[in-house]
């Protein structure tokens, strides 16, 4: 299967290198790498330039953005500019964060997922983060859920969610949206992905806001916004971001901002939220 990887990075330079090295040593290649360098002001283009003189099927892409570090809209609008200069002669794509190290089997893997059932739409391994010199699990979402750090869809898949929302919550309503219809998403605990960078480790208040926000533009209700708010936060381990984003979550309904999905599209994520949760409980 042909795959071709998009990668936002804004100041990478500490972590491109090595997230392009385990890139260009998988066993199956990606046919095309594209890197949006977002505004850096590091080395991060130079870095990206010595690859691509070296492997002609990486290639930079420059953009100019707001420096601010908002979850969700700055990254996937990189992503998006990437996208812009492929074609879709693809079986599947891949957005990628440029602070990562793939095993070298990662993508040999992710095709044979997707070879042996046509309807699994989404495939992804999973986070870990270097603690006291061991790799362990980045430990912040369901196990049934793929990590925005490295996500790799199905080409008509894709296309049928109508592509990756510039908003926070992007990684959670392109899940849902593959529920709606009817496609698969598998995720392979064989697959351990090293974070170079943890998540959130820039995020500032605002952003924190823009979880409670996110959680009304996926259509949640706010019964299923409070048991989501408290279960992040005590998977982060910062109990008092549940204020964060129950007020998040009120500024965004007081403010009629709009939602992600649409109607029909938010009534089945609350009830398929709700059968989940109550899967748990019982």
């Amino acid at each position: 299967m042909k795959y071709y990887i998009v990668i936002p990075s804004h100041n990478e330079e500490k972590f491109i290198a090595l997230t392009l090295q385990s890139l260009v040593e998988q066993t199956v290649l990606p046919s095309k790498i594209v890197v949006v360098n977002d505004n850096s002001t590091d080395r991060t283009a130079k870095i990206v330039k010595g690859f691509s003189e070296k492997y002609a099927w990486i290639t930079l892409v420059n953009k100019t953005s707001d420096a601010t570090h908002l979850p969700g809209s700055k990254v996937i609008q990189a992503f998006q500019k990437g996208l812009e200069t492929l074609d879709d002669n693809y079986d599947f794509l891949v957005k990628a964060d440029a602070d990562l190290i793939f095993p070298t089997n990662y993508f040999e893997t992710i095709i044979s997922h997707f070879k042996s059932d046509e309807r699994i739409g989404m495939v992804g391994g999973f986070a870990y983060i270097e603690k006291n010199g061991d790799w362990i699990l980045e430990n912040l979402t369901d196990k049934d859920h793929i990590r925005g750090a490295f996500k790799a869809y199905r080409k008509a898949t894709f296309e049928q969610i109508g592509g990756l929302k510039p908003a926070m919550g992007w990684d959670t309503v392109d899940e849902l949206l593959c529920k709606f219809y009817n496609w698969k998403v598998v995720t392979d605990d064989s697959l351990h992905v090293k974070h170079l960078k943890p998540t959130g480790a820039n995020y500032n208040k605002t952003a924190r806001y823009k979880q409670g926000e996110a959680f009304y533009t996926l259509g949640y209700g706010f019964l299923i916004t409070t048991i989501a708010s408290a279960k992040m936060a005590l998977m982060k381990r910062k109990p008092l971001l549940f204020f964060d984003y129950i007020k998040g979550y009120w500024k965004a309904k007081s403010g009629k901002k709009p939602l992600l999905v649409t109607e029909v599209q938010a009534k089945f994520i609350r009830n398929y939220r709700l059968s989940k949760m109550k899967e748990k409980f019982i």
